[in-house]
């Protein structure tokens, strides 16, 4: 029996959560064992005591790891170890990391890592709830400098009404999936997807999960009182008071000339070379700026700079409504809009908005292009999804691409969450959009989404509706506030908040807020809701100049799908020994044929003639032929009684004398040949299947001359 073991039980949302904290992972700085249902997530958070040489940002790592014997089940695949962390893995680390990061104090720059490990799993309790729940917890009894306790939860409607963590099986039947991390106070974090939902019903799920996550914060605290540890002493490295008053009184002018230049990359030039002149001026009197020779002038001088444009850039918002090239709070910069840029691909298009641009190209095809996932949860296999990427050479970086990140997986989820909603109910094709981001000043995840919705329509995809997606910014001092629309790179880094919303004229499709402050009023949020539907009308405008719906074909060299259907005890003769038969089908016919388990089988090829003859043929195999339907056939051999003929491969029968014309025939041999083609009706079926035909009940023969 482990005395140091404690646990502590609250209902979170309908359901009892229980945490508990000293039996495992004892070396670390805190860990705790989080529990709801059949569902287990360990979570531990360890913080270094000494910061690395020159060290100038927050070094924290989030990780969340699903364990596959966590639901008793093997990889899929070659590899049956866990290896790198799965996209929906990375997302998840994504999660945790967003809400707690501005919880740190100001100029900690100790090493962090927060790991949360899913070890049982159940579908009545969500494991990336229960990893952020955990993550706040174990950062809240620790003894790292930490503003907890904050608390996540996902909030869902089913049949109207709102649910605060449904289980598994239960998202199919909601209409919006909604993650909300909070502290007592305000809200820090909001990620989802919903269903075309009207903006207002967006805001009160929000809400309503924040009320709970109130109640979970107090639960958190008396854990708190009873098990946490004091927080440790640190020194911030952030800005120091001599430094700014020097940096302040003496190149508040240079400041200004920077903020004033429009261009992006002229405005970074102009900063670079200010911060070039404070680090020269601080190596050449180290004392008049506070600093030592410990001190490395290029972090330092970084630092001055960014601190004296945020509060120059702060104050001309807060005071004066003055934005960096002198746009109003709730003006979007200028967008330029086309589709059909690429030659091959089958839908493309390129959204400019102000410094922002957007290239996206479509391929459309069969289930072949769909996208496997393999989970704790289960696989499964999705018909549409969206990469992003974001090369270097889009902000005018001189280095090579690197993979794949966090911040792609992020945005490209983002972006697809916000597309998936309007794409069309049973649509046969796997449609897979790529978004290519040429240039970047601000979210270019929300033009990756007006770019697909236009990539889309070009494509002939008949969308719900069109989509577009918008970022907006936020400056706070505490007592006043203000909302940008549209924000700019430098309004991100400088601001206090990042919150993106996609959707339609009628509603929600996706969401995303990140913070930098220590929550938001529920004020600030409905403001910048209001304000973000405002903008995202004005560019679904824009981009109705240039298309609104789906071209009505689609473009050459797209692959057509035609579906029939065949009892289920017919598939494996579809198939044939070995697969000798779909084998053949393909062959013949230059096409791909799947078959469902419900027997549903689509032909998918580019030549519509050869897909259709692949289909009849199949149908013929599987079907027969019916009694009273006419067919072209194929004149196999020649007898004195009549011919046989194939109506397809495998199938067929005789045409008698009788039936080759309405006069008497001799010599079959002087009507048709082997090979000829001829049309023939199906009289009759015996009861041994055998065919019963006539050719001149379509068109009687003719003799030869």
């Amino acid at each position: 029996m482990n005395e140091n073991k404690k646990v502590f039980t609250t209902n979170f949302g309908g359901k009892d959560v229980s945490i508990e904290t000293g039996r495992m992972a004892k070396q670390t700085d805190a860990s705790v064992l989080v529990t709801s249902g059949r569902t287990q997530v360990l979570v531990t958070v360890c913080s270094a005591t000494t910061v690395k040489d020159g060290q100038d940002f927050f070094p924290l790592l989030v990780e969340y790891t699903e364990k596959f014997y966590a639901a008793g089940k093997f990889l899929g695949g070659f590899m049956k170890r866990e290896g790198r962390p799965s996209t929906q893995e990375t997302l998840n680390a994504r999660l945790i990391d967003r809400p707690i990061r501005p919880l740190f104090p100001n100029g900690y720059m100790f090493d962090t890592v927060v790991s949360a490990t899913v070890l049982s799993y159940g579908k009545e309790g969500d494991p990336e709830v229960l990893a952020g729940i955990g993550a706040g917890a174990a950062l809240t009894i620790s003894d790292i400098p930490f503003a907890g306790p904050i608390a996540t939860c996902k909030v869902g409607r089913i049949d109207g009404k709102l649910v605060i963590n449904p289980d598994y099986d239960q998202w199919e039947k909601s209409d919006m999936e909604i993650a909300v991390a909070g502290s007592k106070d305000a809200i820090m974090m909001v990620e989802g997807e919903a269903h075309i939902v009207p903006d207002q019903e967006v805001l009160d799920a929000i809400n309503y999960g924040h009320d709970e996550i109130k109640k979970f914060c107090e639960f958190v605290e008396g854990i708190r009182k009873e098990v946490g540890k004091e927080k440790r002493p640190f020194e911030s490295a952030a800005a120091n008071e001599t430094m700014m008053k020097r940096v302040t009184d003496l190149y508040s002018g240079d400041a200004r000339a920077c903020l004033n230049i429009v261009d992006k990359m002229e405005r970074q030039k102009a900063t670079k070379d200010l911060m070039a002149k404070v680090k020269e001026d601080m190596g050449n009197d180290l004392a008049a700026w506070g600093l030592t020779e410990n001190h490395s002038t290029g972090n330092e001088s970084y630092k001055a700079v960014d601190e004296l444009l945020y509060n120059m850039m702060r104050a001309d918002i807060l005071d004066e409504e003055k934005r960096i090239g002198g746009r109003r709070l709730d003006e979007v910069r200028k967008i330029e809009t086309e589709v059909d840029i690429l030659k091959t691909p089958h839908g493309s298009s390129l959204f400019t908005r102000g410094e922002t641009q957007v290239m996206a190209a479509v391929t459309i095809g069969g289930s072949v292009g769909e996208k496997m996932n393999d989970r704790i949860v289960g696989q499964s296999y999705d018909k549409f999804y969206l990469h992003y990427n974001f090369p270097p050479y889009s902000v005018g970086e001189a280095r090579g691409v690197r993979g794949v990140g966090r911040r792609e997986l992020g945005h490209g989820n983002l972006a697809e969450r916000a597309v998936k909603a309007v794409m069309p109910d049973n649509f046969s094709y796997t449609t897979r959009v790529v978004c290519e981001v040429l240039e970047s000043n601000g979210s270019s995840s929300m033009g990756s989404v007006c770019s697909a919705s236009m990539a889309l329509h070009d494509a002939g995809v008949p969308l719900k509706a069109p989509v577009a997606g918008i970022a907006m910014g936020l400056v706070s001092d505490g007592d006043r506030f203000k909302v940008l629309t549209d924000i700019l790179g430098d309004e991100d880094h400088l601001g206090d908040m990042d919150f993106k919303v996609a959707g339609t004229a009628d509603g929600v499709t996706a969401i995303q807020m990140d913070i930098k402050i220590t929550g938001l009023t529920r004020e600030i949020v409905n403001t910048a809701m209001k304000q973000a539907t405002e903008g995202r009308l004005h560019i679904l405008n824009e981009m109705a100049k240039t298309i609104s719906t789906e071209r009505k074909e689609f473009k050459d060299g797209v692959p057509k799908i035609v579906s029939f259907n065949i009892d289920k005890d017919k598939i494996g003769a579809l198939i044939g020994p070995g697969g000798k038969n779909i084998k053949k089908l393909q062959e013949d016919f230059q096409v791909d044929m799947e078959i469902d388990e419900d027997g549903t089988v689509r032909v998918v090829g580019i030549d519509a003639q050869l897909i259709q003859e692949c289909v009849d043929l199949a149908k013929m195999q599987i079907n027969g032929p019916e009694v009273g339907a006419e067919y072209k056939a194929k004149v196999a051999t020649i007898k004195e009684y009549g011919a046989f003929v194939d109506i397809v491969p495998g199938v067929g029968g005789l045409v008698h004398v009788s039936e080759f014309a309405d006069e008497r025939v001799s010599d079959p041999n002087e009507y048709v040949s082997e090979g000829d083609m001829i049309d023939i009706k199906v009289v009759e079926i015996d009861k041994m299947g055998r065919l019963k035909l006539s050719a001149k009940a379509v068109k009687p023969l003719t003799k030869k001359s």
